[in-house]
């Protein structure tokens, strides 16, 4: 199916600073606890991870931070977006909206409902193009760079595919979420055209697998058979990740021998060959 091939470009990196987008147009497929939990698994290995929120819920940041925490952050994305509307001859840092997380390696940026009103302002202004200058500036400082995103192609995600080398995508077995992949693959292809020759489909990963129904399997095995990139292993639900949400404490380090954890690290290991 064209629709489908569309989307998809062979990839290849070559070691340096990566920024992948965790992105689906349907919303509650996983997006925030993929993108949290892969990047804390790069933290825990020692590699400098930061992860950018730009969905105005802020679930990651509450989840890296805790609802307190992230909601009296100083400083975030929206103060970036904010500061790139001003003529201001000062100069400000991306790593000055950044922010530690409790796990070491691991920063960052918040999101806030500000977000919302500035959008408007950005797209007029015509500054989709601050963020992939960010992420160029932030390579310097961060080795894995996880995007969390809304679930809309809004200015935002626009502005996160046109900076970033991969995107991820969360899929959860549904039609809905069939044809929402389908769409997101010719949104990506377009912005790889006009904006992101780098940009790729990192691969899909199915989240909250039933591995005992017919109709999830048999959706996937089609999306294999179309030539899409699969990833293995396929995440199943789980109470566990519940749990981690409630606790603010990623799987990696919540419970390290849990299956979730070993096919989320696995998942890693396949996205970040050594």
């Amino acid at each position: 199916m064209a629709v489908c091939q569309s989307g998809l470009r062979a990839y290849s990196h070559n070691g340096g600073s990566m920024a992948i987008v965790v992105f689906n147009q349907k919303g509650g497929v996983g997006k925030s606890t993929i993108a949290c939990n892969l990047a804390a698994i790069s933290a825990s290995r020692g590699i400098r991870t930061l992860v950018i929120d730009l969905d105005p819920q802020g679930n990651s940041s509450s989840y890296l931070l805790g609802n307190a925490a992230a909601a009296s952050a100083p400083t975030g994305v929206a103060d970036f977006f904010e500061q790139t509307l001003s003529y201001s001859f000062k100069t400000t840092a991306p790593t000055d909206y950044v922010v530690p997380t409790p796990f070491e390696h691991l920063d960052v940026m918040v999101s806030s409902p500000a977000l919302h009103e500035l959008q408007v302002k950005l797209e007029s202004r015509q500054k989709i193009y601050k963020l992939r200058e960010a992420l160029q500036q932030l390579a310097s400082t961060y080795d894995h760079i996880y995007i969390d995103t809304a679930p809309a192609l809004n200015f935002y995600t626009r502005a996160a595919l046109i900076g970033a080398e991969g995107c991820l995508v969360p899929f959860d077995c549904d039609s809905f979420s069939r044809q929402a992949l389908y769409a997101l693959l010719d949104n990506v292809a377009e912005i790889r055209a006009d904006h992101n020759p780098e940009l790729a489909i990192r691969g899909i990963v199915v989240n909250q697998f039933q591995p005992r129904a017919k109709l999830p399997q048999r959706m996937v095995d089609e999306l294999i058979a179309e030539g899409l990139p699969v990833l293995q292993p396929y995440l199943t639900a789980s109470v566990k990740i519940r749990e981690n949400h409630e606790q603010c404490l990623p799987m990696v380090h919540l419970d390290p021998q849990h299956k979730m954890t070993l096919a989320l690290q696995a998942l890693h290991r396949g996205l970040h060959p050594a």
